[in-house]
């Protein structure tokens, strides 16, 4: 499966749109790593951790998009996009959603 941002795959036809297709992850970051993100926040650096997060909510909801990019007999997922918010009372929930146009290629 060719999962790309870019609307056209260099060398090849759209031969069929399939439909827009996307996968979300919502992902909590517990207290532990909070602590240690606000004493990376006070003395500087990247917070490991919550990279860790992020990469894991990212690769679940692309997963999860490209599932249903299968069952409906796509491909490739053609000009896909990212979206990361903060949900959740005390902000403590991550969610990610990737989407895209599922496409089969001539």
């Amino acid at each position: 499966m060719i999962v790309t941002t870019t609307n056209t795959i260099e060398g090849r036809k759209v031969a069929d749109y399939k439909g827009l297709v996307s996968g979300e992850a919502v992902i909590g970051a517990n207290v532990f790593r909070d602590v240690f993100a606000s004493i990376r926040d006070f003395v500087g650096g990247r917070s490991g951790s919550y990279e860790k997060v992020l990469k894991s909510a990212r690769d679940e909801a692309l997963r999860d998009m490209t599932e249903d990019a299968e069952r409906l007999g796509a491909d490739a997922i053609v000009g896909v996009d990212l979206d990361y918010e903060v949900v959740g009372q005390s902000g403590s929930m991550l969610i990610c959603i990737a989407s895209g146009t599922a496409v089969t290629l001539g």
